[in-house]
């Protein structure tokens, strides 16, 4: 009698395992292989080494100012928090851009701050309120029934 495998189930397991096996190594060579790209990638990033404002000492040449659209889709330093600085290194002589927080962005992230705060005391106050007076009317209605059942 003669196999064929379209018909019992046990004799195709090798195929199946093998376009599986197939299968697989194929989705990991890809998953893997865009692993090792990406750290190509990052790797050449990472050779140009942290900025000098990092690793010396440096004089702040223009003020801390909000990027523009432009700035902050094409330099690193506006990402942060979108105000950047120059700085002139002392030691290389590079000028470089850091990113930097704005006196003017801080009161207003305080105020803000401030403002969610006062909100919150309101909405607690009130919740406070209702919630004693329903806690009272309870009492009220709870010495009512034992007053009546006298």
């Amino acid at each position: 009698m003669e196999s064929d495998c379209r018909i019992p189930v046990a004799c195709c397991r090798p195929r199946i395992l093998i376009l599986h096996a197939l299968f697989w190594g194929l989705v990991s060579l890809r998953v893997f292989g865009a692993v090792l790209l990406s750290d190509e990638k990052t790797s050449a990033v990472k050779a140009e080494g942290p900025p000098c404002w990092q690793l010396e000492e440096f004089v702040v040449t223009t003020e801390c100012l909000q990027c523009n659209a432009f700035q902050t889709r094409s330099w690193s330093a506006c990402e942060l928090t979108g105000y950047v600085e120059r700085v002139n290194c002392t030691r290389s002589n590079r000028d470089e851009h850091k990113s930097c927080r704005s006196a003017v962005m801080e009161e207003h992230l305080f105020w803000k701050f401030e403002a969610a705060m006062l909100a919150l005391t309101a909405l607690f106050a009130v919740v406070v309120v209702i919630r004693q007076r329903w806690l009272d009317r309870l009492a009220s209605e709870k010495v009512r029934r034992q007053i009546e059942s006298i």
